[in-house]
């Protein structure tokens, strides 16, 4: 029997170096895939909105786009730690709503716990969550569901203010009752002084190989169907390039009547289709 991974687990392998995996997955045989290859926790981001369903950026997901998506993932990992993204704006609704909505994505989606993205004006909220028994994970630095108000994609704590500013904020994160925190675009610098700063584990993400681990989106590391690719992003394998070939092969068989072939084809007796045809001409006869 597999063991589950668990944030107990995760704190240990902070205490013990072991770097910590974690990839971003939206359905069950990605889950089922990064599962197997013994990646730790599998996080159900709201990034579904801009690499599965199309949008431009992560707003119009909703509650009920990450609980589907949860739903499948969870179906698939029978070892990693599933965590499921609260959507944009979610966290700053009441807290009765707040906690509804992560409720749904535990009892409902089968995830071990939620992601919250924002800074520290969030940590009655994280509070309330994990006082409820709710595991949660922080998400400070380049927060996507902020890309308006921060003005873009861009790396954040690189002057002293700001980089002190989330320094604290991982700080109160933490005091809030978060078992991690997501560190995104941040100097390696800055990523290594909050990973020594605080007890939780810090999961990195264009934020220096010194975090206690790393994540990636599924899709990116394997260029499969992505368009653009952060600077941050290594790829492991061009799925794109694969996947296009293939399809392309297919059609020119169909096209070209070479597909399908004998093998992929069954028979019924040549007795059988005979009294099959017959009878079927016979009928347009009588007509």
């Amino acid at each position: 029997m597999l063991r589950k991974v668990t944030t107990k687990q995760l704190r240990q392998q902070k205490k013990d170096r072991e770097p910590i995996a974690m990839i971003t997955a939206y359905d069950y045989p990605s889950a089922k895939i990064a599962d197997e290859a013994g990646v730790d926790i599998i996080l159900v981001g709201d990034s579904v909105g801009t690499t599965v369903l199309g949008y431009d950026s992560t707003i119009p997901v909703t509650i009920e786009d990450i609980l589907h998506h949860t739903k499948a993932v969870t179906r698939g990992a029978k070892r990693s730690l599933v965590v499921a993204d609260l959507p944009f704006a979610t966290a700053h609704l009441s807290q009765d709503e707040v906690l509804r909505s992560a409720t749904r994505l535990m009892q409902e989606g089968g995830a071990y716990g939620v992601k919250v993205e924002g800074n520290s004006g969030l940590t009655s909220k994280i509070n309330s969550l994990t006082t409820a028994g709710i595991p949660v994970m922080g998400h400070i630095g380049l927060t996507p569901q902020s890309v308006n108000q921060l003005g873009g994609y861009a790396y954040q704590g690189k002057d002293r203010d700001t980089a002190k500013r989330l320094l604290d904020e991982a700080v109160r994160i933490e005091q809030a009752g978060a078992f991690a925190l997501v560190l995104e675009c941040v100097p390696e610098e800055l990523g290594k002084l909050i990973t020594e700063t605080i007890s939780i584990p810090t999961i990195g993400i264009g934020s220096g190989k010194l975090c206690d681990g790393q994540v990636l989106v599924f899709h990116d590391l394997l260029n499969f169907g992505a368009a653009f690719h952060p600077s941050f992003v290594k790829v492991y394998s061009d799925l794109s390039k694969i996947i296009h070939e293939a399809v392309r092969t297919y059609v020119k068989e169909v096209k070209e009547k070479q597909f399908p072939e004998e093998k992929h084809v069954r028979h019924i007796t040549e007795e059988t289709f005979d009294s099959l045809y017959g009878g079927h001409s016979k009928h347009h006869e009588a007509h």
